[in-house]
C-alpha cells in the first residue's frame, strides 16, 4: 500500500476543491515520516490505525525499479496514462521510456522532484483538484493500495471516471485479503513518530469490484502476480455520467 495522495472531496465544475474529511496537500504528507522515507529511499515505514495495528509499507519497492508485478500493470496500459498517487515514479518513469505520454500526481513534493529526477513528470495535486486533460485519458493507475485515497472508493471510482476518455481503463491494485475498510491512520516510522491523521481505505479484489459494478465500471481482468493483486476495469456510460468534474 502506498501512503500517498491525500485527498480533498470533488469540486463543482470551475470551483477549487472543497476541504473535506481528508487532508489536501499539507503538513500530514509535507513533512511527515512519508516526505523522509522517500528522500532516503527506506523505510521502516507503517500505516497505524487508532487500535495500534499496523501496516507496513513497501518504500524500498517504490523506490526500485518495476517487478514483475508492475510489468503486468505496464503492459495494460493504453495511450496516455494518469498514475494517481505516483509516490517516487517508477512507473510513471517507465512508461515515459515505452513512449507512453505520462503524468503523474501526488501531493508529495519529494514524491513529485523523486519522480522528475527519474525521467517522468508529475504534478503536486490531489486528485480531486482540476487536472490537465480530464476526460481525455485512456488509462489510469491506482497501484500499491491507492484505492484507499480519501477513505472512500466510490467517491475515488467516480473522480477516476471524470478523468478517463470513453473507452478508458482503470487498473488498480487490490489487498491480498478480502477486505472492505475504512478507517483513520497515521504514518508512522516505527521510531515514535508520527503524521497527522487522515482517512484511508483498504479494499479487496471483491470488495472493489462490487463497488465499480455499483459505479458503472466494467471488469475487464484480474490477475495475481508475485502475492500482489490487480483488476482491470472500464467506465461506462453511467460512471462517467455521475463522476464529478473538477475542471481542467
Amino acid at each position: 500500500m502506498s501512503a500517498r495522495a491525500a485527498s480533498r472531496p470533488p469540486a463543482a465544475p470551475g470551483t477549487t476543491a472543497r476541504p473535506g474529511p481528508g487532508p489536501g496537500p499539507g503538513p500530514a504528507w509535507r513533512a511527515d515520516p512519508y516526505a523522509l522515507a522517500l528522500r532516503t529511499g527506506q523505510g521502516p515505514l507503517f500505516l497505524r490505525r487508532a487500535d495500534g495495528w499496523l501496516l507496513p509499507l513497501d518504500v524500498e519497492r517504490w523506490c526500485a525499479g518495476t517487478d514483475a508485478a508492475d510489468e503486468s500493470v505496464l503492459a495494460r496500459c493504453r495511450g496516455s496514462v494518469l498514475d494517481i498517487g505516483c509516490g517516487p515514479g517508477r512507473l510513471v518513469a517507465a512508461l515515459a521510456e515505452r513512449g507512453h505520454r505520462a503524468l503523474g500526481i501526488d501531493v508529495t513534493p519529494a514524491a513529485v522532484t523523486r519522480t522528475v529526477r527519474r525521467g517522468g513528470t508529475a504534478l503536486c495535486r490531489s486528485v480531486f483538484e482540476p487536472l490537465p486533460g480530464e476526460r481525455r485519458w485512456h488509462t489510469a493507475l491506482l497501484i500499491d493500495g491507492n484505492i484507499g485515497i480519501g477513505g472512500d472508493p466510490a467517491a475515488l471510482l467516480e473522480r477516476t471516471a471524470a478523468l478517463l476518455a470513453p473507452g478508458g481503463r482503470l487498473v488498480a491494485e487490490t489487498a491480498p485479503v478480502e477486505v472492505d475498510e475504512r478507517c483513520e491512520v497515521r504514518l508512522d516510522d516505527g521510531r515514535g513518530t508520527l503524521g497527522t491523521p487522515f482517512p484511508w481505505a483498504r479494499v479487496g479484489r471483491r470488495a472493489l469490484l462490487r463497488h465499480a459494478e455499483a459505479a458503472g465500471w466494467r471488469t475487464a481482468g484480474s490477475w495475481t502476480v508475485a502475492g500482489r493483486h490487480f483488476a482491470e476495469l472500464v467506465a461506462g456510460t453511467r460512471a462517467r455520467a455521475t463522476a464529478p468534474r473538477a475542471g481542467r
